[in-house]
């Protein structure tokens, strides 16, 4: 599959799962069904990618970020990509379930004769993804989207600008002024 064939097949999916949430949320069932079964098998390929070591929880999480879409369809935005949306509820349902494992493996770890009780806390990566977030959610979209798919996400720039509907030059230029934003908010001037 080309680059074209690619994007065309990326919009064309953001543009049916759009209506049929869209007609949904105006009362049709059938649409509805049809929106979250879909959007299941999106969120699948989404989750079993970044828990390819816990792959039976993948269909929990999957069920706790449909019903976050769920509950929180009142407040997607028409005018932005339903793709991106969604991504950002899953990320969050996927930080909350890692940072409540990592939690749980900590109050459950043997403890050793030779275990030093005041080693390096075992929540700092937790928690500092947790401050990231906090962070990241005092952007706005077209910065703090770019900074999650290319920085943390990994992706190109090609396939953010596909999955946010940015340009190629949008989603570098809003890598850059959000990371320099951050950077601001860090030193605490702004």
């Amino acid at each position: 599959m080309d680059r074209t064939t690619d994007y065309a097949a990326l919009h064309e999916r953001e543009k049916r799962l759009q209506g049929l949430l869209l007609a949904g949320m105006t009362g049709d069932e059938a649409a509805y069904r049809k929106f979250l079964g879909e959007l299941s098998a999106h969120l699948r390929g989404f989750l079993k990618r970044r828990l390819q070591q816990q792959p039976g929880d993948v269909e929990d999480l999957v069920q706790e970020v449909l019903l976050a879409v769920h509950n929180g369809r009142q407040t997607y935005r028409t005018d932005q990509p339903l793709t991106a949306w969604v991504h950002a509820i899953a990320r969050y349902k996927l930080t909350d379930y890692l940072r409540a494992r990592s939690r749980h493996e900590a109050l459950n770890d043997p403890l050793d004769d030779d275990f030093e009780l005041l080693a390096a806390p075992e929540l700092e990566p937790a928690e500092a993804k947790r401050d990231l977030g906090k962070l990241l959610d005092q952007l706005p979209d077209r910065q703090r989207l770019p900074i999650v798919h290319v920085k943390l996400e990994g992706l190109s720039v090609a396939e953010t600008a596909r999955m946010t509907g940015l340009s190629e030059s949008a989603v570098k230029i809003g890598v850059h002024r959000g990371l320099k934003a951050l950077a601001a908010k860090i030193r605490g001037t702004r």
